[in-house]
């Protein structure tokens, strides 16, 4: 009722107005694992030695324009959960990218492929992935205290 008495609720067959609609999100957008090139270069390596041996191989993986830092794609869903020292996974929400056609360049600038879509397949699995970052780590490590 307002103030005069009268009742303004909606009728029986009325609804209410839809909600604004919010930013629209690609519904299969992947995550993105960014680590230090070095380390990343490593992890590809790690994981295409290991692919066929009942691992997944490596998805698409971009690299910065300056090389200072690759990153993988992943399922959607991987940031949520991403807690790997060194690294850092985010929510690409399709920001950047054409998801129709991931063989094209990305729009970031000075990013490119070093690994594209139409050359590797699906996203990387966030454990192997996880895995070769692990494994690529303690390789750095050994070589440069080898010095």
């Amino acid at each position: 009722m307002d103030s005069i008495g009268t009742n303004t609720a909606p009728g029986p067959g009325a609804t209410s107005p839809a909600p604004a609609p919010g930013p629209r999100v690609p519904l299969d957008a992947p995550d993105l694992v960014t680590v230090p090139a070095r380390q990343g270069l490593e992890a590809v390596d790690i994981i295409r030695r290991g692919a066929g041996l009942a691992a997944p191989g490596v998805g698409p993986v971009l690299h910065d324009g300056s090389g200072d830092t690759l990153g993988f794609l992943v399922p959607p869903g991987t940031a949520d959960a991403w807690d790997l020292p060194g690294s850092a996974c985010t929510q690409t929400n399709g920001r950047g990218m054409r998801f129709g056609d991931l063989a094209a360049a990305p729009t970031a600038g000075g990013t490119g492929w070093l690994l594209p879509p139409d050359a590797v397949g699906p996203v990387t699995d966030p454990e192997v992935l996880r895995a070769a970052l692990g494994e690529a780590a303690r390789l750095i490590e050994a070589a440069d205290n080898c010095r």
